[in-house]
């Protein structure tokens, strides 16, 4: 796998830090998934796992974690939970697709890319900075670590793969994440 479709596999740091790291990561994927030249197909797969794996990781460890430390709230939760869902629906659409040289996959690229940069805004301004002023160094590098262990699980598992996700938007449906 070239670096750029390298997806990291950390195994500690500060919690904040590793989260910030996806996200740059998730704005590397989406740039080369928009370019008509490089090999959009393990771009995509690359990018499927990374994400999936990143919000579950979240929604077990980081949001609960934060919310007993009081740092964020039950509505901020819950809306991040909501946009990871979005953001596996938008997935989703482009997974299905045949083909990645159409103007279908450009759009559904185009909607995914806005869906993902929409969420990684507010949960930096809603979730990472109050966590960042109200949870210590040491929880902070002690969930870290729940965190990429969670990750790099759920990397090892194709957490990815395009019926994991479809099972992940049905839940969502389900639990009334997504409308």
């Amino acid at each position: 796998m070239s670096d750029v479709l390298d997806v990291h596999r950390p195994v500690a740091g500060d919690v904040i830090d590793l989260i910030l790291a996806d996200h740059e990561l998730f704005e590397l994927l989406l740039r080369k998934l928009r370019d008509s030249s490089s090999d959009r197909a393990a771009v995509l797969d690359a990018l499927s796992n990374v994400l999936v794996a990143h919000a579950e990781a979240e929604e077990k460890f980081v949001y609960p974690k934060l919310r007993r430390r009081e740092a964020i709230g039950e509505h901020e939760a819950e809306h991040g939970e909501e946009e990871h869902a979005e953001g596996h629906e938008a997935l989703l659409k482009v997974l299905e697709l045949k083909g990645t040289d159409t103007k279908s996959f450009d759009d559904a690229v185009e909607n995914l890319s806005a869906t993902i940069n929409h969420h990684l805004v507010e949960e930096e301004l809603t979730i990472l900075n109050p966590a960042r002023n109200e949870v210590g160094a040491r929880a902070r590098a002690e969930l870290g670590e729940e965190f990429a262990r969670e990750r790099n699980r759920q990397i090892d598992e194709n957490c990815g793969a395009v019926t994991n996700v479809r099972a992940l938007v049905a839940r969502a449906h389900r639990t009334g994440k997504l409308d």
